[in-house]
């Protein structure tokens, strides 16, 4: 069970907003969380790829990493880097983890 923090006079006290089911329906019926989260779907679908191809393979991203000659910490950025805008990986770079991962590299445009 986590801490609590300490309260601190004229601070409000943290509290975690749950994210079950009712709380992402409530959320995704609301048109600018629902647009902004249909926005990411390209990415969280490349993401699960990634995943899925892993988890397929029996790896983890150390193993990965060894097979692509690169860091754990490297595989942990490209993963997280498709959940996110803030990087976009190269297409070398998605073919080794691909080839690491015993699969290959197919783009497709549907």
């Amino acid at each position: 069970m986590a801490k609590s923090r300490p309260k601190r006079e004229g601070v409000e006290q943290y509290k975690p907003v749950p994210h079950d089911e009712a709380f992402v329906k409530a959320m995704l019926a609301k048109p600018e969380v629902k647009a902004a989260y249909d926005a990411l779907d390209e990415e969280f679908s490349a993401l699960d790829v990634l995943l899925s191809a892993r988890k397929e393979a029996g790896l983890t991203q150390a193993q990965v990493a060894e097979r692509m000659g690169t860091t754990t910490s490297a595989v942990s950025r490209l993963e997280a880097s498709l959940a996110s805008e803030k990087h976009s990986p190269s297409f070398a770079t998605l073919r080794k983890y691909a080839a690491a991962c015993g699969k290959s590299l197919r783009i497709a445009l549907v």
